[in-house]
C-alpha cells in the first residue's frame, strides 16, 4: 500500500495508471463524525498495487479523465454514494463501471457486502472494525490506511470471480444494463429545512412544544456547524424531543428530563434553557403547526388483488432464478404494472424505469398474469 498526499505522488499515482485497463476505486467521507461531509481519502487499486489518496491534501481532480473514459473499466462496490460524492465534490464521472454488489445481486447472492463476498469467492477475511472511524482527523494511522486499502486491495479479483459466474449463467448483459443506467448517479442536494418536523417521536408535540423543538434544533445547527461535528455528538434527538416536550424552565428542571445527559446539563443548560424561553415568549399567532399531508386514497380491491397476483408471478420466478425478490422487481414497479396494465411486450417495455433485463427475466409471468386482469 502506498499513501498519496502530496502533488508528487500523485504524479508518481498518475504514471502507475497511465496504460491500466482495470482499476478499483473506494472512497471514505467524514459524514458520520462530522457536519460539513466531504471525501477524505481515494482508495485506488490495480491488479498489482494499491494506492490510498489523501484527498483532503491533493487534488484528485487529475484522476478524473481515467475514471471517465468507457475504455477503462473502474470497480467498484456498491457504487451508489461513492458516485455521488465522486461528482459532488471534485465534479468526477465514471464510466465503464463493474459494480461487484450488483453482480452479486444478479447472481443471487444471499451475502452481498464486501466482506461477505470476499470470504466466499477469495478466502478473504475482511476487518470491518474501523468502519466508523473518523476519516477526516490527522495523522492517520498505518492500522486505519491499511483497513482502508482492504476495500479496493481485492476487488479486482472479486470482479474476475463475479463475471465468470454472470457470464456462465447468462446474465453478464443484464449485470451491464443496470451497471450502465448507475453510472448516471449524481449528487442532488438535500433541503433541510424542516428536519426538526422529521425528527422521530414527535407527532404529539403541539404549539409552543413544536416551537421549541424548532429553536432546539437550530441552536444544535449552530453548534454542530461550529464545531464541524455531527449533530448527535452535540445532543441526541431523543434529547431534544425530550426537553421539547417537558418545556423546563430551570436547570433542575432540564435534568430530570429523562434522555438528557447529566454530563451536559451543566454545559448547556444556558443556551438550552433560553431556546426554550423563545418558544414560549412567542405569540399564539407565531407557533408552528404541523401541515397534515394528503389523505390516502381510499383502498382498491381490485387493484391491491392485480398486486397480489404480480406479486406472486415475480416470487416464482424470483425462486427459480435465485435471485432476491425485490432486487428482481420492487413492489413499487409491481404497482406501476397494476396501474398501467400493459398486454403485449412492447408495452411493457415502454414501462417507466422497466429494465430491459427485468422483461426477459420476469416479463412473459406478468404479462399472463396482467391479461388475465
Amino acid at each position: 500500500m502506498q499513501f498519496i498526499d502530496t502533488p508528487r505522488g500523485m504524479e508518481r499515482l498518475r504514471g502507475a495508471l497511465r496504460g491500466t485497463p482495470l482499476i478499483a476505486v473506494d472512497t471514505e467521507a467524514a459524514g458520520y463524525h462530522r457536519y460539513h461531509d466531504r471525501m477524505c481519502l481515494l482508495q485506488v487499486s490495480t491488479r498489482s498495487e494499491t494506492f490510498v489518496v489523501d484527498a483532503l491534501a491533493v487534488d484528485i481532480a487529475a484522476l478524473g479523465p481515467q475514471l471517465a473514459d468507457p475504455a477503462n473499466e473502474t470497480v467498484l462496490h456498491d457504487a451508489d454514494y461513492d458516485l455521488r460524492l465522486l461528482d459532488r465534490d471534485h465534479g468526477m464521472r465514471v464510466r465503464g463501471l463493474f459494480d461487484t454488489k450488483i453482480a452479486a445481486q444478479m447472481l443471487g447472492e444471499s451475502a452481498i457486502g464486501l466482506a461477505g463476498l470476499a470470504g466466499k469467492h477469495l478466502g478473504v477475511r475482511l476487518n470491518k472494525k474501523h468502519q466508523r472511524a473518523d476519516w477526516a482527523r490527522r495523522p492517520l494511522s498505518q492500522e486505519l490506511l491499511e483497513y482502508a486499502a482492504d476495500d479496493t486491495r481485492h476487488l479486482p479479483a472479486l470482479r474476475d470471480a463475479l463475471r465468470a459466474q454472470l457470464e456462465a449463467t447468462g446474465r453478464m448483459h443484464w449485470a451491464e444494463e443496470e451497471f450502465r443506467l448507475r453510472e448516471g448517479a449524481e449528487y442532488a442536494p438535500v433541503e433541510n429545512g424542516d428536519a426538526w418536523l422529521r425528527l422521530k417521536n414527535t407527532r404529539d408535540l403541539k404549539g409552543r412544544q413544536l416551537a421549541a423543538l424548532r429553536e432546539l434544533h437550530a441552536w444544535r445547527e449552530d453548534v454542530a456547524r461550529t464545531r464541524d461535528v455531527a449533530t448527535f455528538r452535540v445532543l441526541s434527538n431523543e434529547a431534544l424531543v425530550g426537553i421539547a416536550r417537558a418545556l423546563p424552565g430551570s436547570e433542575a428542571g432540564l435534568a430530570e428530563v429523562e434522555a438528557m445527559p447529566g454530563s451536559l446539563v451543566g454545559r448547556y443548560a444556558e443556551a438550552l434553557l433560553d431556546a426554550v424561553r423563545r418558544a414560549m415568549e412567542l405569540p399564539a399567532g407565531a407557533l408552528p403547526t404541523r401541515t397534515r399531508g394528503p389523505r390516502r386514497p381510499p383502498p382498491d380491491p381490485e387493484f391491491e388483488a392485480l398486486v397480489d397476483r404480480l406479486k406472486a408471478a415475480r416470487d416464482r420466478a424470483a425462486s427459480e432464478l435465485h435471485m432476491d425478490r425485490g432486487f428482481l422487481m420492487p413492489r413499487q414497479q409491481l404497482e406501476d404494472l397494476a396501474r398501467l396494465v400493459p398486454r403485449d411486450a412492447t408495452a411493457l417495455r415502454a414501462v417507466p424505469d422497466l429494465r430491459a433485463w427485468q422483461v426477459e427475466a420476469v416479463g412473459d409471468a406478468v404479462l399472463e398474469v396482467l391479461r388475465r386482469g
